[in-house]
């Protein structure tokens, strides 16, 4: 994530990802105050056996953006309604535009847990034991609602 400002909505990502077991790391980076540790991070997370990046930011956000255009990994762009944002708008386009060949899979404003679920998806489609998880996740998803609709129908 950008700043530690990111983390309470960042921590939705990561609760999702940790009930599935998949490890990870959670770090600050900033595209403006830190450049060359995002350089670094960004060039060298695959070599460290990193599958996937998921990365939170407000404002400009350009830090999706600019790992994604120096990472060969996935990156998962969370734009993040911040206090210094244009009620989030500038953060959704930040991410969401990138030129071609530059891609960023871009959730919705504030949506870590869809970003956890996603990347546990892509880990999925080569490891069973994720994609295992997943479709109990799945399942669990919709027995809630089956039980939602019959309290509802009593």
């Amino acid at each position: 994530m950008g700043s530690d400002s990111d983390l309470p909505i960042m921590q939705d990502a990561i609760d999702i990802l940790e009930s599935l077991d998949i490890q990870l790391e959670v770090d600050i980076v900033s595209a403006h105050r830190t450049p060359e540790k995002l350089f670094d991070y960004s060039k060298n997370a695959h070599k460290r056996g990193i599958k996937v990046i998921i990365a939170g930011a407000g404002g400009a956000a350009h830090l999706p953006g600019m790992v994604a255009s120096m990472s060969p990994l996935p990156v998962i762009g969370v734009p993040v309604k911040s206090r210094n944002s244009i009620d989030g708008w500038d953060s959704v386009l930040s991410i969401l535009q990138m030129p071609g060949g530059v891609p960023v899979a871009t959730v919705a404003l504030d949506g870590a847990k869809n970003a956890g679920i996603l990347a546990a998806q892509i880990i999925g489609a080569s490891d069973k034991c994720v994609l295992d998880k997943i479709i109990a996740y799945k399942e669990g998803l919709k027995l809630k609602v089956e039980k939602a609709s019959e309290r509802v129908k009593k």
